[in-house]
């Protein structure tokens, strides 16, 4: 009996040793075993630093995976693929089972449950630029070993699943982020996938984030009998340009590689759109609702839109705001009815993965629409490889969007006509920019400024309450626009004529040009800068070098520089009937604006050349005036100047000083003798404009200093 106890503790010892021998040098024989499990499935796998096993696992380093694809009726090729699987955990369990074969120590079926856990999982495609990537999979599945006498174990699968959950497809420049998809396949559907849901939340091209996004559809692997190189997405939606869009199905040939389908736009809020969200919800960018259909074919990587058609409620518009946040200006989709067209006839080419480096990974190209009773189109967009930044141009023809601009708050008008005209536009990293861009019309428009009407003060008392309201009536414009990827904006603009009515009078200045500059200073958005101004003014001409507006302040400072300005036109501004005068003036105006009242510090107008003035007088104004008066008729009947120089000065209450030298000759008075005038007139040039009154008060003066050079 003793030594049958040391037997069998010997033996149990050695059991322990051969079985702990075993397990220790497992490493070195782990990848014998599986090269003899996967002989002659064409599959290769390669464990690299494989860990100890213990009862329920073990860990490895990695693990390649090689495997082919045979070719099918659809396709004539096959595919070889490589699986690599990082830092990965093998784990194993023995599930219940009711089947009898299963039962015993030593049972003939061995039911076997597999879970991999890795750091991550990455696909290749040979001959291809084709990889799929996963960060954490968890791979489960059910399998049984069967033992039978005189043969290998035999390993029989059951079910495989792999839920991903935040895949990633590379395909050349293309790249599919953040897939969702449960893969299940299993023994009893002959290993087909069955319809399950696929998202794919963004498409990235050259790293920049594509249009299309947030893609959802139901797909499987199963295939129609009649049909068995179509394969089928059903209740599809994607997120077009930010618009979500839908069709019932996608059919695609596998055999032809194409597919065509019409997506569905339905009651798409267009405040949605990227560019309309807005930062304060209480001022919203844009509003109302899109609905459409979009035709789409796909072949050989090319996506084509033909006919398509967007309309828009009567809500839809685009809004602008002033400073202060209050409306300043809106865009109307629709200008009369429920709804409207907005695109219509909208063909457009996709390019996917495009070999051409001159053309971004998703190119556009071949853009044409009406729009707005015109038309819209964009050649291809090219893309620089080294700056990554895509381009195109933008054709406007016969657009009429001036007639759906509806100005609010102080501001009213009337715009016609249609735009026409290119706009190079930029994107690089997200941002855009224009360069150069060119419009113009034929058409015309008239724009009202009515401010707040003030408290009255003694002033209009006297002449009534004042009309601050103007009408700018434009015609012809044409228009240079830049942006820079800041938002920086300039307007460079060419009128034919711009009209400017007040209640007290008209002023016309003929082909006006010059430059806007808009949203220059981030710290203060209402700073808006006029530069280079020029335009005709009654036949001489009226220039600003350069003035920046404070919208929100009110406040500017400029000089005002005429030129060439006849002296006869200024004397009819001030309604001087009783003053005839030849030649032209020129000079600077210095002015400073603020809370809508102009302060002139040192204004200085001369004459250009010698002229001549006459003061008229009727016989009964002769006959009534004295002697002295009767002089200074006669001095000025005929006064030909050889120098005029004036100077002026205002304050911002209208207070003013009005400073007038002329030199020179009457042949009719005193033999020619040389006659010089110092005129100075202060008055208040507000209430003198208001109540017509400036001429007479002028004409006073001259009168007043001719007599003191008479009496000299």
């Amino acid at each position: 009996m003793k030594w049958v106890v040391r037997i069998l503790a010997a033996t149990l010892l050695l059991i322990i040793i051969v079985g702990v021998a075993v397990w220790y040098n497992f490493p070195r024989y782990a990848q014998s075993l599986i090269d003899r499990a996967v002989e002659g499935t064409g599959i290769r796998v390669e464990m690299h630093n494989p860990g100890l096993p213990n009862l329920s696992g073990m860990d490895f380093g990695r693990l390649d995976i090689v495997f082919q694809t045979p070719a099918d009726s659809c396709s004539n090729t096959s595919s070889r693929y490589t699986a690599v699987v990082h830092n990965g955990s093998l784990f194993w369990t023995r599930p219940a089972s009711g089947d009898p074969l299963s039962k015993g120590l030593l049972p003939e079926i061995l039911p076997l449950g597999i879970e991999l856990r890795a750091d991550s999982i990455s696909i290749e495609q040979h001959g291809t630029d084709i990889s799929f990537s996963d960060n954490l999979p968890v791979i489960t599945g059910k399998l049984s070993i069967s033992r039978r006498k005189g043969a290998a174990p035999k390993i029989i699968p059951d079910s495989f699943s792999y839920n991903i959950e935040n895949g990633r497809l590379v395909s050349d420049r293309l790249r599919l982020d953040s897939i969702c998809y449960a893969i299940s396949l299993t023994s009893e559907s002959d290993w087909v996938q069955q319809p399950a849901l696929l998202s794919i939340a963004s498409l990235h091209t050259e790293e920049k984030a594509a249009p299309l996004n947030n893609f959802t559809a139901l797909f499987g692997m199963q295939r129609d009998p009649d049909n068995p190189c179509v394969m089928s997405l059903s209740k599809c939606s994607v997120e077009l340009f930010g618009l979500r869009a839908s069709t019932p199905e996608i059919d695609y040939d596998l055999q032809n590689k194409q597919t065509s389908f019409t997506l569905v736009l339905q009651d798409v809020p267009l405040e949605k759109l990227p560019g309309f969200k807005g930062a304060d919800s209480s001022r919203p960018l844009a509003s109302g609702l899109l609905n459409g259909t979009v035709p789409v074919q796909f072949r050989d990587s090319t996506l084509s839109i033909q006919n398509a058609s967007i309309r828009a409620d009567s809500d839809t518009r685009l809004r602008y705001y002033s400073p202060d946040g209050s409306p300043l200006l809106s865009i109307e989709a629709v200008t009369s009815g429920k709804s409207a067209e907005l695109f219509r006839n909208l063909d457009a080419t996709i390019i996917l993965n495009s070999d051409d480096e001159k053309v971004s990974g998703f190119a556009l190209e071949n853009v044409s629409s009406t729009f707005l009773g015109g038309t819209l189109s964009s050649g291809p967009a090219r893309y620089d490889p080294v700056e990554k930044k895509s381009s195109f141009t933008l054709e406007l023809k016969n657009v009429r969007l001036p007639e759906h601009i509806r100005l609010h708050g102080d501001f009213s008008g009337s715009l016609k006509g249609a735009l026409s005209g290119s706009v190079p536009i930029t994107v690089k990293k997200g941002a855009f920019s224009i360069n150069k861009a060119r419009l113009s019309s034929t058409g015309s428009g008239s724009i009202t400024h009515a401010p707040p009407r003030k408290k009255r003060d003694s002033s209009d008392s006297r002449f009534g309450t004042p009309k601050p309201d103007a009408t700018y009536a434009y015609s012809k414009p044409d228009l240079v626009i830049s942006r820079n990827a800041l938002g920086k904006t300039t307007v460079g603009f060419t009128l034919h004529t711009l009209r400017r009515n007040t209640s007290g009078g008209e002023l016309l200045l003929t082909d006006p040009e010059g430059q806007l500059t808009l949203w220059q200073d981030k710290n203060n958005p209402s700073l808006v800068s006029l530069s280079e101004f020029s335009a005709g003014l009654m036949g001489g001409s009226v220039s600003i070098d350069k003035v920046d507006y404070d919208m929100g302040k009110q406040t500017a400072e400029t000089v005002l520089v005429l030129d060439s300005i006849p002296l006869q036109k200024l004397l009819d501004l001030q309604g001087m009937k009783k003053i005839f005068a030849t030649g032209t003036v020129a000079g600077k105006i210095p002015l400073i604006m603020k809370d809508q009242k102009f302060e002139i510090p040192a204004g200085k107008m001369d004459a250009l050349q010698n002229g001549q003035i006459i003061y008229t007088t009727t016989p009964e104004e002769r006959v009534a005036a004295n002697e002295s008066m009767r002089i200074t008729y006669e001095a000025l009947s005929n006064f030909l100047y050889s120098e005029l120089i004036s100077s002026i000065t205002m304050a911002p209450d209208g207070q003013s000083l009005i400073r007038l030298q002329l030199k020179g000759t009457n042949p009719s008075f005193q033999e020619g003798r040389p006659v010089h005038l110092n005129l100075s007139v202060e008055q208040n040039l507000l209430d003198l404009f208001r109540s017509l009154s400036i001429s007479t008060n002028i004409e006073e003066a001259i009168s007043e200093k001719a007599l003191q050079k008479q009496s000299k």
